[in-house]
Protein backbone atom coordinates (compact mmCIF):
# COMPACT_ATOMS: atom_id res chain seq x y z
CA UNK A 1 0.00 0.00 0.00
CA UNK A 2 1.45 3.45 -0.87
CA UNK A 3 2.42 5.58 2.32
CA UNK A 4 0.20 7.61 3.83
CA UNK A 5 1.80 11.28 3.86
CA UNK A 6 0.50 13.84 6.54
CA UNK A 7 0.90 17.49 5.59
CA UNK A 8 0.86 20.09 7.63
CA UNK A 9 -0.93 23.44 6.92
CA UNK A 10 3.14 25.00 6.03
CA UNK A 11 3.08 22.28 3.54
CA UNK A 12 0.15 22.01 1.99
CA UNK A 13 -1.21 25.45 1.73
CA UNK A 14 1.76 27.33 -0.64
CA UNK A 15 1.38 24.47 -2.95
CA UNK A 16 -2.22 25.11 -3.23
CA UNK A 17 -1.57 29.07 -3.37
CA UNK A 18 1.01 28.11 -6.32
CA UNK A 19 -1.47 25.89 -8.07
CA UNK A 20 -4.26 28.74 -7.98
CA UNK A 21 -1.49 31.17 -9.04
CA UNK A 22 -0.27 29.05 -12.26
CA UNK A 23 -3.86 28.09 -13.03
CA UNK A 24 -5.40 31.88 -13.19
CA UNK A 25 -2.72 32.78 -16.10
CA UNK A 26 -5.10 30.45 -18.30
CA UNK A 27 -8.24 30.92 -16.51
CA UNK A 28 -8.51 34.88 -15.91
CA UNK A 29 -8.23 35.64 -19.84
CA UNK A 30 -11.13 33.11 -20.75
CA UNK A 31 -13.28 33.92 -18.36
CA UNK A 32 -12.78 37.61 -19.22
CA UNK A 33 -13.22 37.11 -23.11
CA UNK A 34 -16.64 35.16 -22.35
CA UNK A 35 -17.73 37.73 -20.09
CA UNK A 36 -16.76 40.15 -23.41
CA UNK A 37 -18.28 37.95 -25.48
CA UNK A 38 -15.29 37.12 -27.28
CA UNK A 39 -14.25 34.51 -28.76
CA UNK A 40 -10.40 32.77 -29.56
CA UNK A 41 -9.98 29.70 -31.57
CA UNK A 42 -6.70 28.12 -30.03
CA UNK A 43 -6.95 29.50 -25.98
CA UNK A 44 -10.99 28.69 -25.64
CA UNK A 45 -10.48 24.98 -26.49
CA UNK A 46 -9.39 23.61 -22.93
CA UNK A 47 -12.58 25.47 -21.10
CA UNK A 48 -15.23 24.73 -24.04
CA UNK A 49 -14.89 21.47 -25.56
CA UNK A 50 -13.54 19.59 -22.41
CA UNK A 51 -16.15 19.24 -19.75
CA UNK A 52 -14.00 20.47 -16.61
CA UNK A 53 -14.87 24.17 -15.49
CA UNK A 54 -12.13 27.06 -14.83
CA UNK A 55 -13.28 26.95 -10.87
CA UNK A 56 -13.12 23.19 -10.72
CA UNK A 57 -9.60 23.39 -12.73
CA UNK A 58 -8.39 26.30 -9.72
CA UNK A 59 -9.29 23.73 -6.70
CA UNK A 60 -6.09 22.29 -5.73
CA UNK A 61 -5.88 18.35 -4.66
CA UNK A 62 -3.10 16.75 -2.71
CA UNK A 63 -3.93 13.17 -4.19
CA UNK A 64 -4.96 10.09 -2.32
CA UNK A 65 -2.91 8.51 0.15
CA UNK A 66 -2.43 11.93 1.93
CA UNK A 67 -3.75 13.89 4.80
CA UNK A 68 -4.40 17.39 5.26
CA UNK A 69 -4.51 19.01 8.44
CA UNK A 70 -5.09 22.41 9.87
CA UNK A 71 -8.06 24.78 10.18
CA UNK A 72 -7.84 25.62 6.41
CA UNK A 73 -8.16 21.49 5.93
CA UNK A 74 -12.11 21.58 7.88
CA UNK A 75 -13.97 22.95 4.80
CA UNK A 76 -13.07 20.22 2.37
CA UNK A 77 -14.85 17.95 4.65
CA UNK A 78 -17.72 18.96 2.53
CA UNK A 79 -15.86 18.91 -0.61
CA UNK A 80 -16.80 15.74 -3.05
CA UNK A 81 -14.72 12.67 -2.26
CA UNK A 82 -13.52 14.00 0.93
CA UNK A 83 -13.95 13.12 4.50
CA UNK A 84 -12.56 13.63 7.79
CA UNK A 85 -10.50 11.20 10.05
CA UNK A 86 -12.00 9.44 12.64
CA UNK A 87 -10.52 9.76 16.15
CA UNK A 88 -8.61 6.02 15.73
CA UNK A 89 -7.04 7.25 12.40
CA UNK A 90 -6.11 10.55 14.12
CA UNK A 91 -4.32 8.30 16.85
CA UNK A 92 -2.50 5.88 14.32
CA UNK A 93 -1.05 9.19 12.56
CA UNK A 94 -0.10 11.19 15.63
CA UNK A 95 -2.61 14.05 14.63
CA UNK A 96 -3.99 16.07 17.76
CA UNK A 97 -7.84 15.82 18.45
CA UNK A 98 -8.07 19.34 18.02
CA UNK A 99 -6.31 19.32 14.60
CA UNK A 100 -8.26 19.50 11.15
CA UNK A 101 -7.31 16.50 9.54
CA UNK A 102 -9.38 15.71 5.93
CA UNK A 103 -8.18 12.93 3.21
CA UNK A 104 -9.81 11.16 -0.31
CA UNK A 105 -12.19 8.76 0.41
CA UNK A 106 -10.86 6.75 -2.10
CA UNK A 107 -13.42 3.97 -1.72
CA UNK A 108 -16.16 6.19 -2.53
CA UNK A 109 -14.25 7.68 -5.29
CA UNK A 110 -13.56 3.75 -6.97
CA UNK A 111 -17.31 3.35 -6.18
CA UNK A 112 -18.82 6.45 -8.54
CA UNK A 113 -16.11 6.70 -10.45
CA UNK A 114 -15.17 3.06 -11.49
CA UNK A 115 -16.27 2.73 -15.06
CA UNK A 116 -14.63 6.40 -15.75
CA UNK A 117 -11.08 4.72 -13.95
CA UNK A 118 -11.63 1.44 -15.84
CA UNK A 119 -11.71 3.04 -18.91
CA UNK A 120 -8.96 5.55 -18.59
CA UNK A 121 -6.73 2.50 -17.73
CA UNK A 122 -7.67 0.43 -21.04
CA UNK A 123 -7.30 3.38 -23.23
CA UNK A 124 -3.95 4.74 -21.44
CA UNK A 125 -2.41 1.70 -21.54
CA UNK A 126 -3.56 0.31 -25.24
CA UNK A 127 -2.31 3.80 -26.51
CA UNK A 128 0.95 3.39 -24.39
CA UNK A 129 1.73 -0.13 -26.16
CA UNK A 130 1.01 1.29 -30.05
CA UNK A 131 3.51 2.42 -32.23
CA UNK A 132 3.10 5.73 -32.55
CA UNK A 133 2.17 7.01 -36.32
CA UNK A 134 3.09 9.74 -37.78
CA UNK A 135 1.03 10.35 -41.26
CA UNK A 136 -1.50 12.21 -40.71
CA UNK A 137 0.06 15.76 -41.31
CA UNK A 138 -2.68 17.10 -39.43
CA UNK A 139 -5.78 16.78 -42.31
CA UNK A 140 -8.68 16.10 -39.64
CA UNK A 141 -8.73 19.38 -39.31
CA UNK A 142 -8.85 20.12 -42.91
CA UNK A 143 -11.51 16.94 -43.51
CA UNK A 144 -13.32 19.04 -40.94
CA UNK A 145 -13.64 22.36 -43.20
CA UNK A 146 -14.09 20.33 -46.77
CA UNK A 147 -16.58 21.58 -48.64
CA UNK A 148 -17.55 24.94 -46.65
CA UNK A 149 -20.01 26.20 -49.17
CA UNK A 150 -21.98 23.23 -48.33
CA UNK A 151 -21.36 22.86 -44.47
CA UNK A 152 -21.20 24.36 -41.69
CA UNK A 153 -17.95 24.88 -40.25
CA UNK A 154 -16.45 24.81 -36.83
CA UNK A 155 -14.21 28.03 -36.63
CA UNK A 156 -16.84 30.21 -39.65
CA UNK A 157 -15.82 33.42 -37.99
CA UNK A 158 -11.94 32.59 -39.28
CA UNK A 159 -10.59 32.90 -42.89
CA UNK A 160 -9.22 29.42 -44.83
CA UNK A 161 -5.73 30.31 -45.45
CA UNK A 162 -5.94 28.47 -49.14
CA UNK A 163 -9.79 29.34 -49.37
CA UNK A 164 -12.50 27.27 -50.28
CA UNK A 165 -11.16 25.23 -53.40
CA UNK A 166 -7.90 24.80 -51.95
CA UNK A 167 -9.14 23.69 -48.99
CA UNK A 168 -10.71 21.12 -51.00
CA UNK A 169 -7.74 20.01 -52.81
CA UNK A 170 -5.54 19.73 -50.22
CA UNK A 171 -8.30 17.20 -48.56
CA UNK A 172 -8.87 15.38 -51.82
CA UNK A 173 -5.15 15.08 -52.35
CA UNK A 174 -4.08 13.87 -50.10
CA UNK A 175 -4.04 10.32 -47.87
CA UNK A 176 -6.04 10.86 -44.84
CA UNK A 177 -6.10 8.10 -41.79
CA UNK A 178 -7.05 9.56 -38.24
CA UNK A 179 -7.05 6.85 -35.82
CA UNK A 180 -8.82 9.24 -33.09
CA UNK A 181 -12.83 9.13 -33.08
CA UNK A 182 -13.40 12.76 -31.55
CA UNK A 183 -12.02 14.15 -33.96
CA UNK A 184 -12.99 11.73 -36.82
CA UNK A 185 -16.33 12.22 -35.83
CA UNK A 186 -16.59 16.18 -36.60
CA UNK A 187 -15.51 15.58 -40.11
CA UNK A 188 -16.96 17.52 -42.98
CA UNK A 189 -20.37 14.44 -44.08
CA UNK A 190 -18.18 14.61 -47.74
CA UNK A 191 -14.79 13.80 -45.85
CA UNK A 192 -16.00 11.06 -43.48
CA UNK A 193 -15.77 8.02 -46.71
CA UNK A 194 -12.39 9.59 -47.45
CA UNK A 195 -10.67 8.53 -44.42
CA UNK A 196 -9.09 5.27 -44.54
CA UNK A 197 -10.29 4.11 -40.62
CA UNK A 198 -13.88 4.73 -39.49
CA UNK A 199 -13.13 5.01 -35.74
CA UNK A 200 -16.16 4.48 -33.69
CA UNK A 201 -16.29 5.18 -29.36
CA UNK A 202 -16.43 1.31 -28.99
CA UNK A 203 -12.96 0.92 -31.34
CA UNK A 204 -11.40 3.85 -29.76
CA UNK A 205 -9.79 1.55 -27.03
CA UNK A 206 -8.21 -0.18 -30.24
CA UNK A 207 -7.44 2.70 -32.14
CA UNK A 208 -5.65 5.27 -30.30
CA UNK A 209 -1.60 5.81 -30.94
CA UNK A 210 0.97 7.77 -29.05
CA UNK A 211 1.53 9.50 -32.78
CA UNK A 212 -2.06 11.26 -32.54
CA UNK A 213 -1.77 14.72 -31.26
CA UNK A 214 -5.66 14.72 -30.08
CA UNK A 215 -5.02 11.47 -28.04
CA UNK A 216 -2.31 13.23 -26.11
CA UNK A 217 -4.59 16.10 -25.81
CA UNK A 218 -6.80 13.91 -24.18
CA UNK A 219 -4.38 13.14 -21.31
CA UNK A 220 -5.26 15.96 -19.57
CA UNK A 221 -9.34 14.95 -19.90
CA UNK A 222 -8.15 11.89 -18.30
CA UNK A 223 -6.40 13.65 -15.68
CA UNK A 224 -9.10 15.69 -14.68
CA UNK A 225 -11.76 12.64 -14.86
CA UNK A 226 -9.83 11.16 -11.99
CA UNK A 227 -9.44 14.40 -9.46
CA UNK A 228 -9.32 14.02 -7.14
CA UNK A 229 -7.64 10.96 -6.62
CA UNK A 230 -4.61 12.54 -8.75
CA UNK A 231 -2.42 15.15 -7.30
CA UNK A 232 -3.47 18.36 -9.33
CA UNK A 233 0.54 19.10 -10.10
CA UNK A 234 0.32 16.80 -12.36
CA UNK A 235 -3.17 17.39 -14.01
CA UNK A 236 -2.26 21.06 -14.84
CA UNK A 237 0.99 19.72 -16.26
CA UNK A 238 -1.29 17.82 -18.45
CA UNK A 239 -3.42 20.67 -19.37
CA UNK A 240 -0.18 22.54 -20.42
CA UNK A 241 0.60 19.64 -22.50
CA UNK A 242 -2.37 19.98 -24.19
CA UNK A 243 -3.14 23.52 -24.31
CA UNK A 244 0.42 23.20 -26.49
CA UNK A 245 -0.23 20.39 -28.64
CA UNK A 246 -3.74 22.65 -29.47
CA UNK A 247 -1.75 25.75 -30.97
CA UNK A 248 0.51 23.03 -32.65
CA UNK A 249 -3.09 21.58 -33.78
CA UNK A 250 -4.66 25.19 -35.36
CA UNK A 251 -1.45 25.98 -36.84
CA UNK A 252 -1.20 22.96 -38.90
CA UNK A 253 -4.95 23.63 -39.72
CA UNK A 254 -6.70 25.14 -42.96
CA UNK A 255 -7.27 28.55 -41.11
CA UNK A 256 -5.66 31.79 -41.29
CA UNK A 257 -4.79 32.47 -37.47
CA UNK A 258 -1.86 34.69 -38.23
CA UNK A 259 -3.30 37.96 -36.79
CA UNK A 260 -4.03 36.03 -33.91
CA UNK A 261 -0.29 35.31 -33.26
CA UNK A 262 0.26 31.63 -34.59
CA UNK A 263 2.23 31.26 -38.16
CA UNK A 264 1.31 28.11 -39.84
CA UNK A 265 2.21 24.86 -40.66
CA UNK A 266 1.82 24.71 -43.59
CA UNK A 267 1.34 20.70 -44.07
CA UNK A 268 0.50 20.86 -47.96
CA UNK A 269 4.17 21.97 -49.07
CA UNK A 270 7.17 18.57 -48.05
CA UNK A 271 9.07 20.81 -45.75
CA UNK A 272 5.66 21.86 -43.55
CA UNK A 273 4.93 18.25 -43.38
CA UNK A 274 8.35 17.55 -42.28
CA UNK A 275 7.89 20.45 -39.70
CA UNK A 276 4.61 18.58 -38.72
CA UNK A 277 6.20 15.28 -37.88
CA UNK A 278 9.25 16.94 -36.07
CA UNK A 279 7.04 18.66 -33.31
CA UNK A 280 4.56 15.61 -33.66
CA UNK A 281 6.71 13.54 -32.24
CA UNK A 282 8.42 15.25 -29.14
CA UNK A 283 4.92 15.31 -28.06
CA UNK A 284 4.87 11.75 -28.76
CA UNK A 285 7.57 11.35 -26.16
CA UNK A 286 6.68 13.87 -23.75
CA UNK A 287 3.38 12.57 -23.63
CA UNK A 288 4.11 8.49 -23.17
CA UNK A 289 5.76 10.14 -20.03
CA UNK A 290 2.83 11.47 -18.99
CA UNK A 291 0.91 8.74 -19.77
CA UNK A 292 3.08 6.61 -17.86
CA UNK A 293 2.83 8.67 -15.09
CA UNK A 294 -1.04 8.68 -14.75
CA UNK A 295 -1.01 4.62 -15.11
CA UNK A 296 1.22 4.85 -12.32
CA UNK A 297 -1.29 6.60 -10.07
CA UNK A 298 -3.64 4.29 -11.45
CA UNK A 299 -2.24 1.19 -10.08
CA UNK A 300 -1.67 3.11 -7.20
CA UNK A 301 -5.26 3.59 -6.55
CA UNK A 302 -5.96 0.42 -6.99
CA UNK A 303 -3.43 -0.97 -4.63
CA UNK A 304 -4.21 1.47 -1.76
CA UNK A 305 -7.93 0.97 -1.93
CA UNK A 306 -7.29 -3.39 -2.00
CA UNK A 307 -5.17 -2.99 0.75
CA UNK A 308 -6.80 -1.04 2.96
CA UNK A 309 -8.43 -3.33 5.07
CA UNK A 310 -9.72 -1.55 7.96
CA UNK A 311 -7.16 1.14 7.62
CA UNK A 312 -8.38 4.45 5.63
CA UNK A 313 -7.47 5.27 2.02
Amino acid sequence: MPPIVVLSPQEWEPRALAHAERVRAYTEPYLRRRAEQRRHPVEDFLFTYYTQKPAQLLRWHPGAHTVLTGPGAVERADWKFYRALSAAERRELGIADDDGAVTLDLDTFLRVRREAVDFARIVLSGTAARPAQYGCFGLHEWAMAYRPEENSIRHEYLNLRLGAGGTDEVVEANRIRCSHFDAFRFYAPQAVSLNELQPTRETQRDLEQPGCLHANMDLYKWAYKLTPALPSELVVDCFELSWRIRAVDMRASPYDLAEWGYPPIRIETPSGRADYVRIQRAFSAESQQMRAELMKYLEELEVGCEEATGRFS
